[in-house]
């Protein structure tokens, strides 16, 4: 029979030796952590891009007087579509004249904002797709609708009033893309139908333009050619005529 002092050795030298691998054991138990979330796209301020990016003084100022910005904001980082907006420089505004947009109520001049957006992004190579869609809603609603064409790469925004063409980039990384135009975009549903455009003008000097493939052989036909075959032939028939005379003369002296 074990001594009572006999069993207390042996077990806590079996207890010495196996406790380094409990640790071991309870960490392979341990269930593995779970992966971090992927991070969120960064916040895009507008206010700050308009006011960096370029002259757009006016148009954001328009955008906070309307809080049509607050809007825009909330699409561009609240939303899966994103959004699209259509920026006029200063110089658009300065420029514009007729129709007047210091008349506007403050109702239409919010739907004049607004009709310079889309409610979703789109880079500029989705432009060709949407080309063949037709009348595309913006922020305005149904009735203010645009049209797009595209060729080759140039994108041209129709209101219906202008035609302009997307002259830069400013900002496109989704959800956010914004495009610079250089004319206003006017809505009929504010201003009716446009007026009917006028044919350009003749040019008043009457010459035909350097594009004018009949410029360059019209000149040529005009300009005669030196030692031409008339030319040639005339001195000959002056010779012969001389010596006609002499002929005659010579056999009246001889008759």
């Amino acid at each position: 029979m074990a001594k009572p002092g006999f069993l207390l050795v042996s077990l806590s030298v079996f207890l010495l030796l196996n406790s380094s691998k409990l640790p071991q054991t309870v960490a392979q138990g341990a269930p593995s952590p779970s992966p971090s979330p992927s991070p969120s796209p960064g916040y895009v301020n507008l206010t700050h891009i308009l006011s960096f990016a370029g002259p757009f003084s006016t148009f954001l100022g328009y955008l906070s007087q309307t809080h049509v910005i607050d809007t825009f904001q909330n699409q561009a980082n609240s939303s899966a579509q994103g959004i699209t907006v259509f920026v006029p420089t200063d110089e658009a505004f300065s420029s514009q004249k007729r129709p007047s947009l210091s008349n506007l109520t403050q109702d239409q001049l919010r739907s004049l904002l607004l009709f310079h957006a889309l409610p979703q992004f789109y880079s500029l190579e989705q432009f060709k797709n949407l080309s063949r869609v037709g009348n595309i809603a913006t922020f305005a609603g149904g009735q203010y609708a645009l049209n797009f064409t595209y060729d080759e790469g140039l994108v041209r925004v129709s209101s219906g009033w202008v035609n302009p063409m997307i002259s830069s980039s400013i900002f496109s990384t989704p959800p956010v893309a914004l495009y610079q135009v250089k004319r206003v975009l006017l809505p009929e549903a504010i201003f009716g139908a446009a007026p009917p455009v006028a044919p350009a003008p003749a040019p008043s000097d009457g010459k035909p333009s350097d594009s004018d493939p009949a410029a360059g052989s019209g000149s040529t036909a005009a300009s005669p050619t030196t030692g031409s075959v008339p030319g040639e032939n005339a001195a000959p028939r002056r010779s012969c005529g001389g010596a006609v005379v002499g002929l005659f003369f010579g056999l009246m002296i001889f008759w």
